[in-house]
């Protein structure tokens, strides 16, 4: 699987508890897939998504291949698939590779809001 650095690998086995169950911050799950060139492409995306926003969501990965259970359930048929999840609910879908900006433009809706500070 190519993976995102600091991004979790979830399975079949575990997806109910580390996705579904979330209740503190929406969860950015990557369908991806060792052969996948655009999952390469949006490997340092996701690494740096998951750095940057981690107080307001968390990013994992999940192999298709290994995890065809999961990927079924949810009608994955491509790679990348990105599915933004809120309170165990998939609420976005987005396929293929794309800029950090813009998949943080798409995610803003879906992430909590940060406390505004006062100097």
């Amino acid at each position: 699987m190519t993976r995102a650095h600091g991004v979790p690998e979830v399975t079949d086995a575990d997806f109910t508890a580390e996705v579904l169950h979330e209740r503190d911050r929406p969860v950015l799950v990557e369908f991806t897939a060792d052969w996948c060139g655009p999952c390469r492409q949006l490997a340092p995306v996701l690494s740096a998504v998951a750095a940057e926003e981690a107080d307001r969501l968390k990013v994992v990965q999940i192999d298709v291949d290994r995890n065809p259970a999961t990927a079924a359930r949810y009608g994955v048929l491509a790679a990348p698939t990105l599915l933004v999840f809120r309170s165990g609910e998939p609420v976005r879908q987005m396929v293929g590779a794309r800029a950090k900006r813009k998949l943080l433009q798409e995610l803003e809706e879906h992430l909590e809001q940060r406390p505004v500070t006062t100097a």
